[in-house]
């Protein structure tokens, strides 16, 4: 399936309080295989249509505001929803791998995810889409995975940004400005694994791919390779106006995939009652 959306609206602020606790968020203290501790929050909903786990991107946080409204809008929809700190950035513990550990991050969330519904979503963008990708590859009961603005290949864009992030990641000097000027802890190790397109070949149930076409880090041309190697259920998206990542013209798009997920699931859909 592919669709083409432009949902427009205003710009979403750098960052908000997210997690304030309240009768229907709590703040989540979880700890992965590998014994690294992450700050979470739950938004909680009565008798929800499922649990998303949201895994955001290199540099972001749960507190982000794309993150924040992204969840919001999933929470309206009637899903609880599961964000966290992943490693090495925000009140999380140890340090980033930009897509490769961050599976064990993943996991730790769909743990609490599990406790609130039998269907589980999974919904990252970026670095985290990577890690949503592979956390799915090596699971089963998974009723559906949203890749935002996530890479095909283990390689840069030969552009500015492309450049800039190579010597951040890939540099001690660059690892240093990531924490100093980002808050991000890099770590000086990075295998890459299998790329992003060879994890969605895995992937078991429904795959949907929402990806900016104003995106100029991460190409389209990736997302077409994602939704090419997609082997069960597919939807591709390639939105008017988005750039990378979450924001404000990505969230009518990833909840319209969520429905689309939950209805290919086989689960309660708004978009069919």
């Amino acid at each position: 399936m592919m669709a083409a959306s432009d949902p427009g609206g205003p710009p979403v602020p750098d960052s908000h309080e997210s997690c304030s606790p309240t009768a229907r968020r709590l703040e989540l203290s979880l700890t992965t295989a590998d014994g690294v501790s992450l700050a979470g929050c739950l938004r909680a909903v009565d008798a929800p249509r499922g649990a998303v786990v949201v895994a955001h991107g290199m540099s972001a946080s749960m507190d982000n505001g794309a993150v924040a409204t992204t969840a919001d809008a999933m929470e309206q929809a009637g899903f609880a929803v599961v964000t966290y700190d992943a490693r090495g950035h925000g009140r999380s513990a140890g340090r980033c791998t930009l897509g490769e550990l961050e599976c064990l991050d993943v996991a730790a969330a769909v743990d609490v995810a599990g406790e609130l519904s039998d269907a589980i979503y999974l919904v990252g963008a970026s670095m985290g889409g990577i890690a949503v990708l592979r956390y799915a590859a090596g699971a089963t009961g998974i009723s559906g995975v949203v890749a935002v603005s996530t890479p095909g290949e283990w390689e840069l864009p030969r552009t500015a940004r492309g450049l800039l992030a190579a010597g951040v990641t890939r540099s001690q000097p660059g690892r240093w400005a990531a924490r100093r000027w980002l808050g991000v802890r890099l770590s000086p190790e990075w295998r890459g694994l299998d790329p992003p397109a060879r994890l969605a070949s895995i992937v078991e149930g429904p795959l949907a791919v929402v990806h900016g076409r104003n995106d100029r880090f991460v190409p389209a041309a990736a997302a077409h390779k994602l939704f090419a190697a997609a082997r069960g259920p597919r939807r591709l998206d390639l939105v008017r106006g988005m750039g990378h990542a979450f924001q404000q013209r990505a969230v009518a798009p990833i909840v319209a995939a969520l429905e689309w997920a939950s209805a290919t699931s086989g689960r309660p859909s708004a978009a069919t009652t």
